[in-house]
């Protein structure tokens, strides 16, 4: 029965903690509605490789596109870059601003409360 419970998270979306070692958070505010989004990186299979002199990947890139679940449907582009062993480097967005976590969990919780 734990096999189908299990089955069961990996359909609704649930994550584990071996799945989360390789994720990257952030927090992104919308600058047209001021909604705070919560994105995903998944180190293993979302970046793309760069390559320098040698013969592995010298470092990796990331572009993802959000739009918030509210009614404004504004894009915001995230780029990042990441060296070679997938620690952040630099990171820019288009259409909104990066938060912390804090700022997206009082977001949650005024939304929730009205």
């Amino acid at each position: 029965m734990s096999f189908l419970r299990k089955l069961a998270a990996i359909f609704a979306g649930g994550a584990d903690s071996a799945s989360d070692a390789y994720a990257y958070h952030y927090y992104v505010r919308c600058s047209h509605c001021g909604e705070v989004i919560k994105a995903r990186v998944d180190l293993r299979n979302e970046l793309s490789s760069e390559f320098g002199e040698g013969d592995g990947p010298s470092g990796y890139s990331y572009r993802k596109v959000l739009i918030g679940r509210g009614r404004c449907f504004q894009p915001i582009e995230v780029i990042m870059t990441f060296d070679a062993r997938r620690k952040p480097l630099s990171r820019s967005v288009t259409g909104g601003e990066f938060v912390g976590e804090e700022e997206y969990y009082e977001a949650q919780q005024a939304t929730s409360a009205s």
